[in-house]
């Protein structure tokens, strides 16, 4: 198929072929391995470092999806990360959330989760988990995206060592 179809939406066969040739090729990490609905992640790592944890939610509907120097991808990890990161945490872990239009182009599709997976392995954040809905055509404009980041506080040095 060249195209999305209500079918890669609806849970069967074609959406499983989706989620197992394009997101999981491109998001490849531990979590996402497990095809689960959620990500479990180790308390004992996420705070190995800190006690505190920052968290962030952001949707991206933009037009046009392709402009100079980037595209909706990468805008969604870019953005995310850095409403985590300006509260000082450091980024480690999105969600994202598809919403596709009927009839987006599959090409669109690939070379916006390729550069989405691109932008976070160059930050050193692991997409987690995500989620994927079809709509009909005209009910959506192509491609929305919604992330959820989460980013961990580094210690706070008052000039003597914690012990």
């Amino acid at each position: 198929m060249n195209n999305i179809q209500l079918a890669h939406g609806s849970g069967g066969q074609a959406m499983q072929q989706l989620i197992n040739s394009l997101f999981m090729e491109a998001f490849a990490n531990p979590w996402l391995a497990e095809q689960e609905d959620q990500a479990r992640l180790e308390l004992a790592q996420l705070t190995a470092e800190g006690d505190r944890l920052a968290f962030s939610t952001d949707s991206y509907v933009i037009d046009p999806l392709f402009f100079p120097g980037g595209n909706i991808g990468k805008l969604a990890i870019c953005g995310t990360a850095n409403d985590v990161a300006v509260s000082g945490a450091i980024p480690r872990y999105l969600s994202c959330g598809f919403i596709l239009e009927e009839g987006l182009p599959m090409e669109t599709l690939k070379s916006v989760v390729n550069s989405m997976a691109a932008t976070a392995r160059e930050a050193g954040i692991a997409i987690v988990t995500g989620d994927t809905k079809v709509v009909q055509r005209g009910a959506a404009d192509k491609l929305f995206i919604n992330t959820a980041g989460m980013g961990r506080f580094p210690p706070i040095f008052t000039g003597a060592r914690k012990r």
